[in-house]
Order: structure tokens, then C-alpha cells, then sequence
């Protein structure tokens, strides 16, 4: 099937803002500042994608792996991936704690306070990357626009929220809760020229490029959720821009223009190295089937990146 755009739903959220990343304008005079922009696609897709926009600190939270979301009665848990796009001087974000942490002492520490400074500020710019799996201590401070790339289930337990009068969960964020110094689970490594992989995890795989030429993407049967961040092209022959999300599934044709880079997920672990086939760029979607590529290095001619 061709690749489609998703829609977007704006969140309204008190820790938001009203002026929003370049290609999402402005919120109108008098409206509620928004926190958060989903990208829903059709059904119960394994991922969503979201940007985030901040002037206050998120909630110290938790997320709950797959077993105990599913325990709970959820499709499943929420590992999560930032991309920092934009961030003013001194923004932050939490994950995980500045030392080892029992749960009862995690618990007297979000009751009492004292976990805003037992969590691990760790100052951040534009550029930076940071995967947050389920049951990881975390928060996000203020002046941040970021993409975040996380498991398709709106499941959070706020274990401390500032005195803003909402709902905590604090037992059953304690419960999921893993309250130790945060270790990234992957370093990220360029496998091709213009071809980074930010993240290979048990849920999503998350590549970052910057790239240009004409190509098929083909997945191993995955969905493939592409996000341009800069510059411009075509995904079946219909043009993309910054500010939306298209979801792949099958053979498409893609065309990126100089200067763009792209952020490229899809569920579950391990690489798809045939994802880009360059010199293959059906004009009718479905046309050709090749057989994936022999290896990563075969796969990206010069002539046909940047």
C-alpha cells in the first residue's frame, strides 16, 4: 500500500507553550498552551510519534515495561526515544537517579520532595539523543522542542508533579520503577554514509539520516515511520516537508532532495539493511520486488548521498 501522512492531534498540556516549532505556527491569542503533537496512524500501531514543546518541568514519571503494562490490562509498555531539536541555555532533562535507590527510599523521596534533586539532570542541545526505557526515573525540563519516538500506549505514572494540583500514581510507579544511574542502552554508530542508527532496542530501531538520491525503501515487512526534520522530497511521488510523519508499510518510493534529514523507526529489534536500495525507484507503487541488499556497505553509493 502507498505510504500515507498521518493525521495530527494537539495535546494541551499547563507545561506547554503557545509558540510552537516553525512548520506548527503559533496557538491562537487566548487558547491553552500545547505540550504535545501526536501523529496517529490507523488501528493499534506498535509506535507513536510525537513532538514535544516545554516551558515548564514535565512530572518526575515512570513508564511500566511490557509485563507489567500488559498485567495491568494494556497492549503493552513504554520504552521511549528523545531527539532534541531545539533547546535554550541550561535546558535539562532527568533520567534516571543520581545514585542507587531503594524503593522505599524512592517513595519517602517523592513524598517528601527531595527527588527533584536525586534525579539525574543531565544538561542537553539541539542534537542530542536519549532512549529511556520502560521503568527509568525521568522528566523533561523546560525550553525543549523535541521528536519523541515511543511504544504506541498512553500509560505514565507521575511519581512527583511540583504541587501542580493533578493525579499521581505513586504506588504503581514505585512498582515499575528502576531507580538507578541511567546507562544508554546503545551508542549510536553510522552503518553507511549518511545513515546513523540512534537506537536498536528490543521495541523500536531508530536511524537518523542525511541523505540524498532517489531509492526504494524496503522494509522486511516492519512499518517504517518516516519524520523529516529538514529539507524536502517525495515519498510515492507526493512531496513531504518538515512538520509530518508519513507511515510506510510494503516497497516505496522515495526521493530526498539535498539537505534533508530524516528520522526513520520501526518496531522491534535488529537493522533492516536493505531499508535503502538505491537505483531501484518505482514510479508505480509495487512495481518491483528486488532481493534485499547483500550488506551495508553495498548499498549506498556516494553518487547517491551527502
Amino acid at each position: 500500500m502507498p505510504a500515507i501522512r498521518l493525521t495530527t492531534k494537539r495535546v494541551k498540556k499547563p507545561w506547554g507553550r503557545t509558540n510552537l516549532w516553525p512548520c506548527f505556527g503559533s496557538v491562537p491569542l487566548g487558547d491553552d498552551p500545547v505540550g504535545e503533537i501526536w501523529f496517529e496512524a490507523p488501528g493499534d500501531p506498535k509506535l507513536l510519534i510525537k513532538y514535544l514543546f516545554t516551558s515548564e518541568k514535565l512530572s518526575i514519571q515512570v513508564h511500566p515495561d511490557d509485563t507489567a503494562a500488559q498485567a495491568h490490562g494494556y497492549r503493552r509498555g513504554k520504552d521511549e526515544a528523545w531527539v532534541v531539536l531545539a533547546a535554550e541555555p541550561r535546558a535539562t532533562i532527568a533520567i534516571g537517579t543520581v545514585i542507587p535507590m531503594t524503593q522505599d527510599e524512592l517513595r519517602r523521596a517523592a513524598l517528601d520532595g527531595t527527588i527533584e534533586d536525586l534525579v539525574d539532570w543531565k544538561a542537553v542541545e539541539a542534537g542530542d539523543v536519549y532512549y529511556s526505557p520502560a521503568r527509568t526515573v525521568h522528566a523533561i525540563g523546560p525550553g525543549l522542542t523535541l521528536v519523541e519516538v515511543q511504544q504506541n500506549v498512553d500509560l505514565t505514572y507521575r511519581l512527583y508533579d511540583y504541587g501542580r494540583p493533578r493525579e499521581l500514581h505513586l504506588e504503581d510507579g514505585i512498582a515499575v520503577s528502576n531507580p538507578v544511574p541511567y546507562v544508554a542502552p546503545y551508542v549510536a554508530k553510522e552503518v553507511a554514509l549518511g545513515r546513523t542508527i540512534l537506537a536498536d532496542n528490543a521495541s523500536f530501531v531508530l536511524e537518523r539520516w542525511k541523505r540524498s538520491g532517489e531509492a526504494t525503501l524496503a522494509s522486511d515487512g516492519r512499518p517504517i515511520w518516516l519524520v523529516p526534520l529538514e529539507g524536502s522530497g517525495t515519498i510515492d511521488d507526493k512531496c513531504f516537508e518538515a512538520g509530518g510523519v508519513w507511515l510506510a508499510e510494503g516497497e516505496t518510493a522515495l526521493r530526498l532532495d539535498s539537505g534533508v534529514e530524516l528520522l526513520v523507526a520501526y518496531p522491534g529489534a535488529g537493522l533492516i539493511e536493505g531499508l535503502w536500495e538505491p537505483g531501484a525507484y518505482p514510479r508505480i507503487h509495487g512495481l518491483r520486488r528486488a532481493g534485499w541488499g547483500n550488506g551495508v556497505g553495498a548499498l549506498i553509493p556516494s553518487t547517491l548521498t551527502s
